[in-house]
């Protein structure tokens, strides 16, 4: 079965998601996956990691319907990017190109058909008239040279990599989840650029949290603060029992150090 995912910042008490869906089951019978409807909205770099986290799970047909979209009915154009025998579609605000280079080399095609979308097309809902009807018919089978036109000229976005400085990792939060753990910008790999067994400080603008290098939340007590590798192969930082986000006052775009204690 081919499968069809929605990713939004409309929220998932609204009526949206559903009607992107709505669009979408007449078109395909493709199994509907969300992502996540809950991206804080118009923040496209979240948006960008979520897909980034989830597409490599998909098996190879997968369609991904992603729409943060401030720009919607604005000039700014439509896109669908095949990678890594995936197509993910969505605007052209750089919200697809993380997850697309991770699945491997990107062809972009701007949207050029309205045969595809859904009329009349809503100048504030192009996620129901425009991106889930397209989405629905690549996970159909449609040919995504069918749907546009190949494009070298799209909004760019590439998350940021952390780095080591010789005296300790630094890099950013690029996601906290509902636990309150910090998903970072530091590949894990890193860590062992650290000395072995030894206690660290995380530092973030206003606050320091001292923390110890595990492999899991349930290798320290309840109440203290562990740096892993996370699901992801990226650096994380949390809080057994507890919330590393509020302990740092941390949000995603904000600098971490993490260092030797």
């Amino acid at each position: 079965m081919r499968v069809l995912t929605f990713l939004s910042d409309f929220g998932s008490a609204s009526p949206y998601p559903a009607a992107m869906k709505g669009a979408a089951a007449g078109i395909c019978d493709a199994a509907l996956i969300d992502i996540s409807h809950d991206v804080t909205p118009g923040s496209i770099r979240e948006g960008a990691y979520l897909l980034w986290s989830a597409a490599p799970i998909y098996p190879p047909g997968t369609v991904h319907c992603a729409v943060i979209d401030p720009g919607v009915g604005t000039e700014r154009a439509a896109l669908a990017v095949a990678s890594g025998g995936q197509v993910l579609v969505g605007p052209d605000n750089g919200v697809l190109l993380p997850a697309a280079r991770r699945l491997g080399l990107p062809d972009v095609y701007r949207l050029s058909e309205p045969s595809f979308w859904r009329h009349p097309v809503s100048a504030t809902f192009h996620g129901r008239d425009v991106f889930a009807p397209t989405a629905a018919h690549l996970a159909s089978g449609t040919p995504v040279s069918t749907v546009g036109v190949p494009t070298n000229t799209y909004v760019d976005l590439a998350l940021p990599t952390g780095r080591g400085d010789g005296r300790a990792l630094v890099g950013e939060v690029l996601w906290v989840d509902r636990f309150g753990n910090l998903v970072t910008s530091i590949p894990g790999t890193l860590l062992s650029e650290l000395p072995p067994r030894a206690g660290l400080v995380v530092e973030a603008a206003s606050a320091a949290l001292a923390a110890v290098p595990a492999r899991t939340f349930g290798d320290a007590a309840s109440g203290r603060a562990v740096v892993y590798v996370g699901s992801d192969g990226m650096l994380e930082v949390a809080v057994n029992r507890g919330s590393a986000a509020h302990a740092l006052a941390a949000a995603p775009g904000m600098a971490l150090r993490i260092r030797p204690a």
